[in-house]
């Protein structure tokens, strides 16, 4: 009866997209209604696996390299809702891939055709984007379903618990909930979500083959973004509204005593870039979008990234880090990048998305807290004057990252066993 009146109210959402039918046969929208497919049409009985966005698109690429090599004979096809996360898994999973696909909106109609052009045996959800319909339809077609690195954030949780009814119905065609953390875990079961199914396994994030910078590649990005080799950077990644500002604002009270400190502020957005370049150029600091660099070389103070796939490297180059969307409420982001290069990681207050990985990092010694502008200032002064204590930060991140690996081992008996 769920299913019947969620269908229901798809079927006036349909009728309204039907003159995007009739126009709409090229570019996304075509794609979202599942009226256009790539043409590499995948063999009966793949493996399918989804990624909502640019963050879950990153969890899932050692997921797909570890079933690749565990699987050589089935074909894996990839699929992404955002436009962000599809230019991401263009550049990191496609060639490992069969198809890479477009999730389409969760109309019943859509839903079966996608499913009729994937033809799948097994389904795997990498940490969220759970639409009942296609769940639904993919346990009537005896296709196993399952979450994968799955976790539950402070704001997901208060709305299940309101709306526990449906959350149990929408979880039950899965076969397994694989969860990060107990926290994780435990918020899913007190919605009444099956304790069988429900399993924690860990953070396949850590189970990423993690490519050190080496003083080769570490020259040349110095060198491609016109970083003198004495300087000491400072890369700000995935911030939000609300953060550059005091990031700006602190960096100016930190060149006067470390004139060789440039910041690399890369926004989780970058369609934000410009906004945060005119801010800097208005607070009277030397700034340079990183496009601008690909035609002419200048001296600047602040780099603004607005290009996509380049922060994971360049984190390599950075004397001290910070990971945006922890100084003002929106949950963090991925700390392992940074850490993974040895750069000591300091995060704001703000981590709900990434509880454990934060408490773990910052007890294993290579991540601080901060709780306000004050203290991140008080932080960065320390570390940029103190490379021993900068330097054992370091060593303790990059090893809290290599030995906290094995989640994968423990999802993939649950994925095809």
């Amino acid at each position: 009866m769920f299913m019947f009146f969620y269908n229901f109210l798809w079927t006036p959402i349909l009728v309204l997209l039907i003159p995007f039918v009739a126009f709409g046969r090229k570019g996304r929208m075509s794609e979202r209604l599942a009226l256009r497919f790539p043409k590499d049409v995948p063999g009966e009985g793949n493996i399918w696996i989804h990624a909502l966005s640019v963050g879950e698109v990153v969890s899932a690429i050692s997921l797909v390299n570890a079933l690749r090599t565990k699987f050589p004979d089935k074909d894996i096809v990839f699929s992404v809702t955002t436009s962000k996360g599809m230019a991401i898994a263009r550049e990191a999973v496609a060639s490992k891939v069969k198809t890479l696909v477009t999730m389409p909106v969760d109309a019943w109609w859509c839903v079966r055709r996608i499913v009729n052009y994937l033809k799948p045996s097994v389904f795997v959800l990498v940490e969220t984007d759970i639409w009942p319909g296609l769940i639904h339809h993919l346990k009537k077609r005896k296709v196993r379903a399952s979450l994968v690195n799955g976790r539950i954030s402070p704001r997901t949780f208060r709305s299940y618990r309101r709306l526990s009814f449906f959350v149990q119905r929408m979880f039950k065609p899965l076969k397994w909930c694989l969860m990060q953390s107990d926290l994780d875990a435990e918020r899913l079961l007190k919605v009444g979500v099956g304790a069988g199914k429900v399993k924690i396994v860990g953070n396949i994030k850590y189970d990423r083959n993690w490519e050190p910078m080496g003083q080769a590649e570490r020259h040349d990005w110095m060198n491609l973004l016109g970083i003198a080799p004495e300087s000491l950077v400072w890369v700000a990644g995935s911030t939000h509204p609300g953060e550059e500002k005091i990031l700006l604002e602190i960096f100016e009270k930190l060149l006067t005593s470390f004139p060789r400190l440039r910041l690399i502020l890369a926004p989780r957005d970058i369609g934000r870039a410009n906004e945060i370049y005119i801010l800097s150029r208005e607070m009277g600091i030397e700034t340079v979008l990183r496009t601008a660099l690909l035609e002419n070389r200048v001296s600047y103070d602040v780099l603004v990234l607005d290009t996509l796939g380049e922060l994971g490297r360049i984190y390599g180059i950075g004397t001290v880090s910070f990971v945006g969307g922890s100084l003002v409420p929106v949950g963090g982001h991925n700390l392992l990048e940074p850490a993974s290069f040895g750069c000591p990681v300091i995060f704001g207050p703000y981590t709900h998305n990434f509880v454990a990985m934060s408490e773990s990092l910052r007890e294993a010694g290579g991540g601080w807290r901060v709780e306000d502008r004050q203290e991140l200032f008080n932080k960065m002064e320390m570390l940029l004057s103190n490379p021993e204590i900068r330097d054992d930060m370091g060593v303790r991140a990059e090893q809290f990252v290599r030995i906290n690996g094995g989640a994968l081992d423990r999802v993939l008996p649950f994925i095809t066993g």
